[in-house]
């Protein structure tokens, strides 16, 4: 049975926050509310939970995982980033964007794209995840929470706590979210000269990108 934390949106309760951080330092996958829809996250360095988190979704080791970030430098320190990314990273963060980059070092190699040696990351504006990473003390794996076989993602938490109580090691209720994917743009391009490309339309604004 997977633990039930309900938060205020705007000043989640850091002690019941704490409690959802000390399932992640366990091992476990969350269910946690975002700018776009839901996400299932767990801790990066745990080989185990990101194995899990996978066979949740039910998605192989080429499909992209993203690295939940607090803020600009923090995404800057899992990616390689130069100088016309990096303006248009600023326009865009905090927001419903999921970014494709080239990662760094600091990214273990089991979680980049097998082939292109990529990760997607985004810097959330949800206030309860922001605190959430934050008493965590660093980013978070983390994919849209689509169940298996269907096309839209889910933003009910009494709903996701349902279907998925046997997976999760916890849910966080901060209310609705909205019911959206984010749009996902490929920033590598820009690092030969070339443009970004959008591979998902979302929640996100292309205008605030430019696109």
């Amino acid at each position: 049975m997977s633990q039930y934390f309900e938060v205020h949106p705007d000043n989640p309760q850091p002690r019941l926050l704490k409690q959802a951080v000390q399932l992640l330092e366990r091992g476990g996958v969350l269910a946690v509310p975002t700018d776009s829809s839901y996400a299932l996250v767990c801790h990066i360095d745990d080989k185990a939970a990101a194995d899990r988190l996978r066979r949740i979704r039910q998605v192989d080791d080429k499909h992209h995982l993203t690295l939940l970030c607090r803020d600009l430098s923090e995404l800057a320190s899992y990616a390689k980033v130069d100088n016309r990314q990096y303006r248009l990273l600023k326009q865009a963060t905090p927001g419903p964007y999921t970014f494709i980059l080239e990662a760094s070092k600091e990214v273990p190699r089991r979680l980049s794209h097998p082939s292109r040696k990529t990760i997607g990351l985004r810097v959330p504006d949800h206030n309860a995840l922001l605190a959430l990473l934050d008493l965590h003390n660093g980013p978070l794996l983390a994919t849209t929470l689509i169940p298996p076989g269907e096309v839209h993602p889910l933003n009910d938490a009494q709903d996701i706590r349902e279907r998925f109580e046997h997976d999760l090691a916890g849910v966080i209720d901060a209310g609705a979210c909205p019911l959206e994917a984010t749009t996902v743009v490929d920033l590598t391009p820009m690092g030969s000269g070339g443009e970004p490309e959008l591979v998902r339309e979302g929640r996100g604004s292309l205008s605030t990108l430019g696109l």
